[in-house]
């Protein structure tokens, strides 16, 4: 059934597929509740397995329309357009996403909605200047041959995305697909879908082709997530979420081969030695800690602090997360609710279990008492331990709340291991103000990515992913192109 687009984004939020809004053929739908007061604010209409398969269907097709046939100057003026509406509809997204995420109207306005902006018009810059490889050189029989590179799009691309930054993390992809010529299926989490849906009104608009960009709703086995990881017709998989959903993910797309880019979780360090510049660090830190209430996957969850300097830095991180308040106000030192109920109640237990695990509690440990239509809200207080052994599963597991274990350390060689003594990769963050010793202990990082005296201070033509179980694959700039692309090597004989 297909229904008018405008209510794709209010209270009905509905599936597009082939350029049209529509609801799940097997009539099932689920609740969109705003974390930020726990009520009900709409209803997600459930996409079935015919509907899945209706929009690759329409994927595959639209690779042999108009869009396959576009050429790389047209594709960046359309993706470059996207951008454009996108800016124009800010207030519009903006909307959707707080909506969704109960976010403070200040991070979303000034993370979420600008970079996705962004990650559309880099990505049409990046594919103008497209690197290729060319050599010629001598063949056994003492001619001459030529070899260069071409790339063509891989083709249908599934886009399966997370809540923390439902259309930051879900442009981050779509920006690169469309730009190499691919057509994308996107499942965005089923506790965030609006964003997703209002993307389909840009396409329109601008004058994408019909079943270049889909999107379905739903949840992952049994039902959406996995009706698309599992059709044959998928000719590769990105994945941003949980490690676990990751490898079942994985074991969809052994089957035909397919291939991945995922990016996965962290228990990412971070290191601040005595000659820091205290400032400096706390104020990162406290960032990099409580950020979108700890739910970022680059986030801070096990910090190591130089013996010396430990006592006044701990006292400081009390003080940064205690200035932190609850609620969905548009002042920055507001810090929002998480995702669900589901997701508090984890974050509760590892709260309760820290203390079972010798912890002391600095500051924060319980549920704050947040009044008005915010009662109902899911809400935790930002959290700082102390006298966690490094080995405490709270160290060891990511936690995904507004909370850190702070642990000091004597020596450099002490705390490089004890920072890469976990299965992830992800990040890592060092603060010192020795420049041959923030070169030196940030190469010595196990990790996709390290910041030295920064946070989450990125560019987006760099290399970004995780090593171990946080991810497979590296995509940003020209590296984006290497999953989003398939190479072919030409040789002539000359």
């Amino acid at each position: 059934m297909t229904c008018d687009a405008s209510l794709a984004v209010t209270d009905n939020i509905l599936n597009f597929i082939d350029g049209a809004y529509r609801e799940g053929s097997g009539g099932e739908s689920f609740p969109n509740v705003n974390p930020a007061t726990g009520l009900q604010i709409g209803i997600v209409h459930e996409a079935s397995e015919a509907d899945v398969a209706d929009a690759v269907a329409a994927a595959k097709a639209a690779l042999h329309g108009p869009w396959g046939s576009t050429t790389t100057e047209e594709r960046v003026k359309l993706i470059a357009a996207v951008a454009n509406e996108i800016e124009r509809r800010s207030d519009d997204f903006l909307a959707a996403e707080v909506a969704d995420t109960g976010k403070p109207r200040q991070v979303a306005s000034h993370i979420d909605i600008p970079r996705s902006a962004a990650n559309f018009r880099m990505f049409a810059d990046v594919i103008l200047t497209m690197p290729g490889e060319t050599f010629r050189g001598p063949t056994p029989d003492g001619g001459q041959a030529l070899n260069y590179t071409v790339r063509r799009p891989k083709g249908v691309i599934a886009i399966v995305c997370p809540w923390n930054f439902p259309l930051l993390l879900m442009t981050w992809k779509v920006g690169p697909a469309l730009a190499c010529g691919n057509t994308v299926v996107v499942k965005p989490s089923e506790e965030t879908p609006r964003t997703a849906a209002l993307l389909g009104e840009v396409m329109n608009t601008v004058g994408i082709p019909r079943g270049v960009y889909n999107v379905v709703h739903g949840f992952g086995p049994d039902s959406a997530g996995e009706f698309l990881t599992s059709n044959p017709d998928v000719d590769g998989i990105t994945f941003t979420g949980e490690t676990a959903t990751g490898e079942a993910i994985m074991q969809k797309a052994a089957v035909g081969v397919r291939d991945i880019s995922f990016e996965l979780g962290g228990k990412n360090p971070a290191i601040v030695f005595a000659d820091a510049d205290m400032d400096k660090a706390v104020e990162g830190l406290s960032r990099s800690v409580f950020l979108n209430t700890g739910q970022v996957c680059l986030g801070s969850e096990r910090v190591y602090v130089e013996r010396t300097i430990f006592d006044a830095f701990v006292e400081r991180m009390k003080k940064a997360a205690e200035g932190f308040k609850p609620g969905a106000s548009g002042d920055p030192a507001y810090l929002g609710p998480l995702i669900s109920a589901e997701h508090r109640d984890k974050v509760q237990r590892y709260y309760r279990r820290a203390v079972e695990e010798g912890a002391t509690v600095v500051t924060g440990g319980g549920v704050p008492e947040v009044s008005g239509n915010q009662a109902g809200g899911f809400y935790v207080e930002p959290t700082v331990w102390t006298g966690l052994a490094h080995s405490a599963s709270v160290m060891r597991e990511e936690i995904f709340g507004p909370c850190c274990g702070i642990v000091p350390f004597d020596s450099e060689d002490e705390v490089i291991a004890l920072a890469n003594d976990t299965p992830y990769g992800l990040c890592a963050s060092v603060w010192t103000e020795n420049l041959s010793r923030g070169h030196r202990v940030a190469a010595a990082m196990d990790v996709g990515v390290c910041w030295v005296n920064s946070w989450f201070l990125r560019d987006l033509r760099t290399a970004f992913g995780g090593s171990g179980q946080s991810g497979i694959g590296r995509e940003g700039g020209v590296h984006s192109l290497e999953f989003y692309t398939e190479l072919t090597n030409i040789c002539v004989k000359l």
